[in-house]
């Protein structure tokens, strides 16, 4: 097996944005502009998340998986606000290779086998947003990290895999735009319970936090966001783009550093995973 690098996007309305706890989302270019910008350096997979889909009821990527889809020949997969079958059928007919459930899934958990039923376990991955409480247990929480569940995550984890997940994806929302690096133990609890791959996200500041997750919380993949996008903000020159109705576009346009992240491209990254002797995709 060899350790996948996953570029995420997190995506509110027509934009990709960023930022710290799954909150305070800034503007930072267009997704499609990034999304190839990743597949060009190599990224194995790219993950799209509609940031407040769940918090508005509606999933709003499908145009943009079909414009990414067209230009964009790795894998694929689309979470946020998908609530049914049907509106998985829907973004898989758009491009989309693989579903990401959270939400919808802790509040009616059937949602997992019946997709898994239809389309098979390798296109249902379940998004596990965890905080960690005072007593040292993880709480699943939901809309991106904004409504608590009551679910701890590893007995939830058993059981969405029970129900026919094929992947997980590991958010620690404490740790998530931090820079700070992983939650390893987090990580390490799902990893060595988990009978499927296990994508870990959440906290990546620079290259070698990549290789530390894999090697000491055996994470199978890891999905990076702030160290690929602050890196690229500069290449892509998005503030050439019209932005004049957008939201918080302070950030790019001044192109300020976040001083906890050291940017690297999926290059870089993959690098520094093989001088770790972890084996990864050229």
């Amino acid at each position: 097996m060899t350790t996948r690098v996953i570029a995420r996007l997190d995506i509110k309305g027509p934009n990709l944005v960023k930022g710290i706890h799954l909150e305070g989302l800034r503007v930072l270019g267009k997704p499609e502009r990034f999304a190839r910008h990743y597949y060009e350096q190599g990224a194995d997979e790219l993950l799209y998340v509609d940031a407040v889909a769940s918090l508005y009821g509606r999933n709003n990527l499908v145009e943009i998986v079909e414009k990414t889809a067209r230009e964009v020949f790795i894998p694929l997969t689309v979470g946020g606000g998908l609530r049914s079958v049907d509106d998985i059928k829907e973004i898989l007919r758009a491009g989309a290779d693989k579903v990401s459930l959270n939400t919808a899934a802790i509040a009616r958990p059937e949602l997992i086998a019946e997709a898994a039923r239809r389309f098979g376990s390798s296109t249902i991955v379940v998004t596990i947003e965890a905080i960690r409480q005072p007593d040292g247990r993880y709480e699943c929480f939901t809309d991106c990290g904004r409504e608590a569940s009551g679910l701890e995550a590893l007995t939830w984890a058993e059981r969405v895999v029970e129900l026919g997940a094929g992947e997980l994806v590991v958010t620690s929302v404490d740790r998530e735009g931090t820079g700070q690096g992983f939650d390893l133990d987090l990580t390490r609890q799902i990893a060595d319970a988990a009978p499927v791959p296990v994508i870990a996200h959440g906290g990546a500041g620079r290259a070698s936090h990549v290789a530390e997750v894999v090697t000491d919380a055996g994470a199978d993949a890891v999905a990076v966001a702030s160290i690929l996008h602050y890196g690229s903000l500069q290449a892509l020159e998005p503030h050439a783009d019209d932005y004049s109705s957008e939201g918080n576009t302070e950030f790019m346009r001044k192109g300020r550093a976040f001083t906890r992240i050291e940017p690297a491209d999926v290059g870089g990254i993959k690098a520094q995973l093989r001088a770790a002797g972890i084996a990864c995709r050229a």
